[in-house]
């Protein structure tokens, strides 16, 4: 029986699965990642809180990315003791930005969230002919900003900024960031966005790329591979499809 088990596992493996042992603890399964390695922060009351603050602003309904909300929350709170602002460029309905305002529990924090966002969908002028094969434009063309704007109201010196990346990027007044989120779904308005806000960003700043190594976004991730060389920086790949930067402390 041992060798017909292993028998099975060896074809498995050949054809590209992978086996687990049922009688490995719980297996965590979403958002294209599965592990049976630990992941406790799943059952931590403060991390259900702020991830379930990011349902409500979806409309109560679940991305189940809860390790890919975990990275950020954790990001977001090591940028939280360094001088600067936050900024996120690709908010969508506001799920990521309301778990972090939750978890950081914002209004004693003392800063600003600065959210830039069309708030009606991708702007076809900055989208690559692969991107708009890939269907992109129909993507978030429902996403009402009077809805995501009443979503923040708890929340204090919150500054909503409609409008199209990068051309509204000066609108607003930012002379250091400790946290950048890049979400736009389009490779064009991201780096545009980066390399504004690079020399901005403070030293042991963070860059968080939400789909720098996510299937599909290959565009997007030799384009910031191009940036992260020509500034002598690394990337950090993830498996969640995040990517993450560090601001060198050297600037």
């Amino acid at each position: 029986m041992g060798r017909l088990k292993k028998s099975a596992r060896k074809v498995a493996e050949f054809l590209g699965y992978e086996v687990y042992n049922k009688r490995q603890p719980h297996i965590y399964s979403e958002d294209g990642l599965s592990t049976y390695h630990c992941h406790s922060f799943v059952d931590d009351p403060i991390f259900q809180a702020a991830y379930a603050r990011g349902i409500q602003a979806n409309g109560n309904h679940d991305h189940n990315m809860r390790w890919r909300a975990h990275i950020a929350l954790w990001v977001a709170k090591q940028a939280s003791s360094l001088d600067g602002d936050f900024v996120e460029c690709g908010v969508s309905t506001g799920f990521l930005s309301s778990a972090i305002m939750q978890h950081l529990e914002w209004n004693k924090l003392g800063k600003r969230f600065f959210l830039f966002d069309t708030y009606e969908g991708l702007d076809s002028r900055f989208v690559s002919d692969t991107e708009a094969e890939d269907g992109r434009l129909n993507w978030y063309s429902n996403v009402k900003f009077d809805k995501v704007r009443k979503n923040f109201q708890e929340f204090e010196d919150v500054h909503l900024v409609k409008g199209t990346v990068p051309e509204t990027l000066s609108e607003v007044e930012i002379s250091r960031v400790c946290y950048l989120s890049l979400d736009m779904n389009c490779t064009e308005p991201e780096i545009a966005a980066l390399s504004y806000f690079w020399e901005k960003l403070v030293p042991g700043g963070f860059v968080l790329l939400d789909d720098y190594a996510y299937s599909g976004y290959e565009e997007q991730h030799f384009a910031f591979n191009e940036f992260a060389k020509n500034h002598a920086v690394g990337i950090l790949t993830l498996p969640t499809g995040q990517g993450l930067i560090l601001k060198p402390s050297d600037g």
